[in-house]
């Protein structure tokens, strides 16, 4: 890394832990970390080399030697940790989904855009090889003209009631912590549905526990996804082509290998991932980069504007499927 940002680590959960172990492995500067608590944060910088500790989120965001917050709370702290940040000078990364809604996702980027900054969200999986790769080969016509897309998210996860997972009031759910995963690619590859329809079923917390999506196009495409945190599934995924098809392998969405099959099984290629640590710093050079060549628009690979889109599918589905999240 050259003329990188300064980092710091708003919370010291598990998905921040992840980050900025990629972060260390990549040359990335990481500057400070806040958390709630001292004692956490101190637990954390010793952890991982972090030269600045704060007791608070706000002191954070206030550091002078930080230029980039990435934001690691639950789903409904997403929107207020931001504003935090974007109203102190800082650029953010959040942590997907977004925000809860559509609503905060609006007022995230209307506040980015105002202050001249960059607000980008989190979706590591956009950012990884073997993605770019994907892309590259629909864009030359290697499938022919996409037809399907085919992807699963699906976990057994914990089904303690308390836990953060199947919490309504922490945005606990298979949507936001799983589906976005797949529903973020569905967009990525086939762009903006014309009509979605979703079915559901629900945990005794009222935490969604399978969530399955049919996304159709104008021109006849039809994408369809299956968020599960009860079940475990092959967490693959299928793009399918007139000419061609591509497979991706188990997990689909983290570093993987995938092959470009013809109609009769012929393998045409095979790609396979060679990733330093999980693969988690493709975003935030991501975002350095839309700082360091003035794209406040976050970039092409994910553009603010298209996670608020996302995050407006979110709600219609959510509208079907009758979830609501305590506040809303």
């Amino acid at each position: 890394m050259t003329d990188s940002l300064r980092w710091g680590i708003l919370a010291t959960g598990g998905i921040a832990r992840l980050f900025v172990n990629d972060l260390k492995l990549n040359g990335f500067d990481v500057r400070a970390v806040g958390s709630r608590s001292e004692e956490s944060a101190a637990r954390f910088a010793a952890e991982f080399g972090i030269p600045n500790v704060h007791g608070s989120y706000e002191s954070l965001v206030a550091d002078p030697e930080v230029d980039a917050i990435y934001v690691a709370t639950p789903h409904p702290m997403h929107a207020a940790n931001a504003t935090l940040a974007l109203e102190a000078g800082k650029h953010v990364l959040v942590e997907k989904a977004f925000t809860l809604n559509a609503r905060e996702a609006h007022e995230i980027a209307d506040l980015a855009e105002a202050r001249g900054l960059v607000a980008l969200e989190a979706m590591w999986t956009r950012y990884l090889p073997h993605m770019i790769r994907i892309r590259e080969l629909i864009a030359a016509g290697a499938i022919g003209e996409p037809r399907s897309l085919v992807a699963d998210h699906t976990q057994l996860l914990p089904e303690d009631p308390a836990h953060r997972l199947n919490a309504l009031e922490l945005g606990g759910g298979a949507l936001l912590d799983l589906g976005i995963y797949p529903i973020s690619f569905a967009w990525d590859l086939f762009g903006a549905p014309a009509e979605v329809k979703a079915s559901a079923t629900f945990k005794p917390t009222g935490a969604d526990a399978q969530v399955a999506t049919i996304f159709t196009y104008g021109d006849g495409r039809i994408a369809t996804t299956l968020s599960a945190s009860n079940t475990r599934g092959p967490n693959s995924a299928v793009v399918l082509g007139t000419e061609a098809r591509i497979e991706i392998d188990a997990v689909w969405y983290s570093p993987t290998t995938f092959r470009l099959v013809r109609p009769d099984g012929e393998v045409i290629e095979t790609y396979v991932s060679e990733v330093h640590g999980r693969g988690m710093h493709y975003q935030a050079a991501a975002l350095e980069q839309a700082v360091a060549g003035g794209r406040l628009d976050g970039g092409d690979i994910l553009p603010t504007r298209e996670s608020v889109a996302i995050m407006e599918t979110l709600d219609r589905i959510r509208e079907q499927i009758g979830l609501r999240y305590p506040g809303e």
